[in-house]
């Protein structure tokens, strides 16, 4: 039978994304619509809690060459898998390495994709799936034709609680010779911050900070808030900023309970990045600042 969701486990380092716990969220919550099965498919070497993930079961997919992401590998496996337990429908976290492996994945399937997803409806038996459009502006609603579906959920969306843990069974398939055709060789992260694509309070600057020294303020402001700093386009372009840390069309797409921005106009460009936040704080001496 095909009336199973598959959802794509992501880790860094052995730990489990908290995007891919959303997006088993997601996909418990459409399966409770359609009565359909979850399962879960991890791909790496030692992977902390996959028993802890809520679903009835995860397989995970080991072997000590994929600890870090590899394009080639990742997809050819969770692919493999997919056709294996004809799973119909394949959810992924809109992550940096969910729009890069979700998109490979469905072209293996030749199945229809549906990116950064915010809402999930039923109308008439058919998936209605709800995403951002002009610049965050608009939401629209689309369909997928094909019988096998591929989407992507927006972090911070389907917003986890303390019941969401569950006690999966875990399925070890050993690989003995992954396709590392393409690979990642190491990650490099700023010391010790929080991503601002996974944190729940986030505080950023912008231009009217006047200089780079002044983010001093933000990065104390973050401290105390226990959130992530963040930063416009113009102060990454400038060199005073992290690309990690820009927030907008053209860095990261972030969803937390509160966002700060200090110093931010509100280009159209940081707008899409950050309007689906839940409470908007703007500190601007511009009263007429579209943020």
């Amino acid at each position: 039978m095909a009336n199973k969701i598959l959802v794509f486990i992501e880790q860094r380092n052995g730990q489990i994304k908290r995007a891919s716990l959303e997006a088993v969220k997601a996909a418990n919550n459409l399966a409770e619509k359609l009565s359909y099965e979850v399962t879960a498919v991890s791909v790496g070497n030692e992977v902390s809690d996959l028993d802890k993930i809520n679903v009835q079961k995860v397989v995970h997919y080991k072997n000590n060459e994929l600890e870090n992401y590899s394009t080639s590998a990742y997809s050819d496996l969770v692919a493999e898998f997919a056709k294996e337990s004809d799973a119909e429908i394949l959810f992924f976290g809109n992550t940096a390495l969910g729009k890069d492996l979700a998109p490979r994945v469905s072209v293996k399937l030749e199945a229809g994709i549906i990116m950064d997803v915010v809402e999930f409806n039923i109308n008439d038996g058919n998936i209605i799936a709800s995403r951002p459009v002009y610049a965050g502006k608009a939401l629209t609603n689309v369909k997928v034709n094909t019988k096998k579906k591929v989407f992507t959920v927006r972090p911070n969306v389907f917003s986890l609680s303390d019941e969401e843990s569950g006690s999966a069974q875990v399925e070890i398939k050993e690989v003995s010779s992954p396709n590392l055709a393409c690979k990642v060789v190491e990650y490099k992260k700023a010391g010790g911050k929080l991503d601002v694509a996974e944190a729940d309070i986030i505080v950023s600057g912008g231009r009217g900070l006047k200089e780079a020294g002044n983010f001093k303020l933000i990065e104390d402001l973050a401290e105390v808030l226990g959130g992530a700093v963040g930063a416009s386009r113009a102060v990454v372009d400038a060199g005073w900023r992290p690309h990690g840390e820009q927030v907008g069309q053209t860095g990261k797409t972030v969803s937390p309970t509160l966002y700060v921005a200090v110093g931010i106009s509100g280009a159209i460009q940081h707008l899409a990045g950050m309007r689906s936040s839940k409470y908007i704080v703007a500190i601007n001496k511009d009263e007429d600042a579209p943020i």
